[in-house]
């Protein structure tokens, strides 16, 4: 699995989470926060995310993320 797949998922459960962005176009440098994902949006798409991938990592790891391409680089490194 590479970084772009990382980042499908992680938008696929943003639609989830957040309906309203159904048809937005999602670009790497979209940041969770500006899309209108308050903190339990953010955390619930980041465990939906790590349990589609059956990853257990600690959610303060991905805080350093300031974009969802930067999400998706921080959890694929741990693929």
């Amino acid at each position: 699995m590479n970084q772009d797949q990382v980042f499908e998922i992680i938008v696929g459960h943003t639609k989830e989470v957040l309906p309203n962005l159904e048809k937005h176009p999602f670009q790497h440098e979209d940041s969770l926060r500006a899309l209108g994902a308050n903190s339990i949006d953010r955390a619930d798409i980041i465990i939906m995310t790590l349990e589609s991938l059956s990853l257990n990592v600690s959610l303060t790891e991905m805080a350093k993320a300031e974009n969802i391409g930067q999400l998706a680089g921080i959890i694929h490194a741990k693929i």
